[in-house]
């Protein structure tokens, strides 16, 4: 018996709240079992610290079997137990989304759909043999078999599998509203969708795929650090095997065992343990902000982000204008421009038009309008730019500025004296003035207001301390927009903007060496959106504008791209931070075990014995497993990220120094030594 929508919804739910969970055993055991078979040479060569490290151990393992004693299968068993922690954090990064991935491919497999035939029939098929430009057709409790777009009809549709939000949204053939995703249900209507993806290829594909991290590609900044790592690795098996002749000339020796121990201690495994774990979890931290990233080089470069391009409505303003105030003009009284506004918008079911209507009511008690006699509404035009209402022999309109003089004067009347003042006054607010008309008579006018978001500005402050420029982008004109910049807090703003000038405005950043990135959702955003260097594209666009971002937003929220450049700093700051914390803990590990190696044949060095360890045995011991258990007690940070402050980057690099730098000298002083203390008390040495 096949699951209920109802039960799916349940079990997604719960898969993906095991997903976020650190220590839920749904997790936690298939880790283990990952890190387990993760000890295959062939997966540890691409880590080259870690592979060091294993070599080290089964160099340990040879030893410990050739001169058995407890001492030298200590530091076999904590070497491996070092590469399963390393492998225990990278298991644990890619499982969080595993539940999540399962959940989405169930979907997948479950879903049938109805192909339309040249003859005009319909067959049956699975949604897996779907090929790019099938027809289906889909009705109310149908789930869409593959992403596609509308040709025919106009549909509500369920995206909550996708997105997790309830509220329906309507898809309809034509425009940048007819993409649809497959998993997701129609509600209402029916619709015919043209299949856009192949095989394999389906958005929720891709989802599966990045969820679990699988064929996770290295970004250009984790190579580098990856090379830096295996270069640092390099250095240091030269200097722990002079030690060989150096303890031969001071009349001493040292094991195998006791070399290999120094390398692990010495070469940077905190991190070369952690890196692959932290790049996995910063894109498993913007899946849970239901945000896909088609790649780890767009969550990095979301980090370095150094200009923002926002869309005005939507994004800096909450989007629906509404009636703020009637004007009069020419000798008119409010309640005039109140009483012709709203028996223009009596057909005007748009946000703009209701909330005319709803003013006029609430100030003048204007309500129960009978239409009597022959009477025709005429809709907005995009030709006209007006709207309004023919009612016997009066013609009553509302609309833009120019468009309504014109039509006034070509009619007979005139423009009052005062009427361009207040048109300019109220852009200049940051407002849209829209002129009432009656015949030939202009009687004032209405002022729409866009209100900005509460918090917004906020948060523009934060973008410029992080050194980020914000830019709005707005259809506008220059009054209107420079007015609202202003209220918003934005550094600049781009008025009229045609999908020209917004390709323009990005090079031009780029050509001042910027990273540029933006927010789209039409048609006519694709290519700018290919152009910045980070693109998010919402679900509620078109197929052009998905596949020309490198993310897409499910919740199509443009305020979510702050969330974005945060969540890419994150990540950058999480790499850096513990980079620092694990070269800053080799310090500290080389006093434990040098001084106490070479103590008893150069007294000298007893100076630099800060921690008096109880024996040279135990000093080593001690040091090899504060470094296996560092990497568990890091994981949890490895997975969350590093928390994230607004702020410029000589108070992040003081802050990156201060807490893991020198707090990466001291931690391991103190757990050092307390371990060295548990190994005397439990006469261990």
């Amino acid at each position: 018996m096949r699951p209920t929508e109802k039960q799916r919804s349940e079990d997604s739910t719960r898969a993906v709240a095991r997903s976020r969970a650190l220590l839920d055993r749904t997790v936690l055991v298939p880790a283990l079992r990952d890190a387990i078979r993760k000890f295959n040479p062939v997966n540890q060569v691409r880590n080259p610290v870690m592979f060091v490290v294993l070599v080290g151990s089964f160099i340990s393992l040879i030893e410990a079997v050739a001169h058995p004693g407890t001492f030298t299968w200590s530091i076999t068993v904590w070497l491996f137990l070092t590469v399963l922690f390393a492998n225990f954090a990278e298991a644990m990064a890619e499982g969080r989304g595993k539940a999540q991935a399962d959940t989405l491919r169930k979907m997948r497999t479950d879903t049938a759909a109805r192909r339309l035939l040249a003859d005009g029939a319909e067959e049956r098929v699975s949604a897996a043999e779907l090929q790019r430009g099938d027809l289906v057709v889909c009705e109310p409790g149908d789930v869409i078999p593959s992403d596609g777009e509308i040709v025919e009809g106009i549909a509500s549709v369920d995206e909550s599998a996708i997105t997790g939000e309830s509220a329906p949204v309507i898809r309809e053939s034509g425009g940048d509203r007819s993409a649809v995703t497959g998993g997701t249900k129609v509600l209402s209507d029916k619709i015919v969708v043209r299949i856009t993806a192949e095989r394999g290829q389906t958005f929720v594909d891709r989802m599966i795929a990045l969820v679990e991290g699988a064929n996770r590609q290295k970004t250009p900044n984790e190579i580098a650090l990856t090379i830096l790592l295996a270069v640092l690795t390099i250095v240091f098996i030269p200097v722990v095997v002079t030690l060989v002749p150096f303890a031969h000339y001071a009349n001493s020796t040292v094991s195998v065992v006791v070399l290999v121990a120094l390398l692990v201690c010495l070469i940077p495994t905190t991190i070369g343990a952690l890196l692959s774990a932290i790049g996995i979890a910063g894109m498993d931290r913007l899946v849970q902000r239901n945000v896909l990233a088609m790649s780890g080089r767009a969550v990095e470069a979301a980090g370095d982000v150094q200009t923002l391009l926002l869309d005005k409505t939507g994004t800096i303003t909450l989007g629906n204008r509404m009636a703020a105030a009637f004007h009069p003009v020419d000798g008119h009284d409010e309640y005039d421009v109140a009483d012709v506004a709203q028996l223009a918008s009596l057909a005007d079911e748009t946000p703009e038009g209701r909330s005319i209507v709803v003013l006029a009511k609430n100030r003048y008690d204007l309500r129960e309008r009978p239409l009597d006699g022959e009477h025709t509404f005429v809709p907005f035009s995009a030709t006209t730019r007006m709207s309004g209402l023919d009612l016997g022999g009066r013609s009553i309109r509302k609309g833009a500025g120019e468009s309504v003089k014109r039509w006034v004067v070509q009619r007979g009347g005139s423009v009052p004296v005062d009427l361009d003042a207040i048109v300019e006054r109220v852009s200049r607010e940051g407002a849209t003035p829209l002129v009432v008309a009656d015949g030939t008579e202009i009687l004032g006018v209405v002022e729409l207001k866009d209100v900005v978001k509460l918090g917004i500005r906020e948060k523009f402050d934060e973008m410029r301390r992080m050194g980020i420029r914000t830019i709005m982008i707005t259809g506008d004109n220059p009054i209107t927009a420079a007015a609202i910049a202003q209220e918003a807090g934005v550094d600049d703003f781009l008025a009229e903007a045609t999908p020209e000038a917004k390709m323009a405005l990005i090079k031009e950043q780029q050509r001042g060496g910027r990273l540029v990135a933006m927010t789209g959702d039409g048609t006519n955003d694709a290519p700018a959106l290919a152009q910045a260097d980070v693109g998010v594209a919402m679900n509620s666009g078109t197929s052009a504008a998905k596949e020309a971002g490198n993310m897409v937003d499910l919740d199509s929220n443009p305020t979510k791209l702050v969330d974005i450049v945060e969540i890419g700093k994150q990540l950058l700051i999480t790499r850096g931070s513990l980079t620092t914390f694990s070269i800053a803990n080799d310090v500290a590990k080389y006093f434990a075990i040098i001084p106490a190696l070479f103590a008893a044949t150069y007294p000298q060095l007893n100076a630099l014995n800060v921690m008096h360890l109880h024996s040279p045995q135990s000093a080593v011991l001690s040091a090899v497993i504060f470094n296996a258990l560092v990497i568990v007690a890091l994981i949890p940070l490895a997975l969350r990220g590093v928390r994230y402050r607004a702020s410029g980057s000589a108070s992040l690099l003081r802050r990156n120094v201060l807490i893991y730098g020198v707090g990466g000298v001291i931690v391991p002083f103190v757990f050092i030594k307390l371990i060295d203390l548990a190994l005397v008390a439990l006469h261990a040495y």
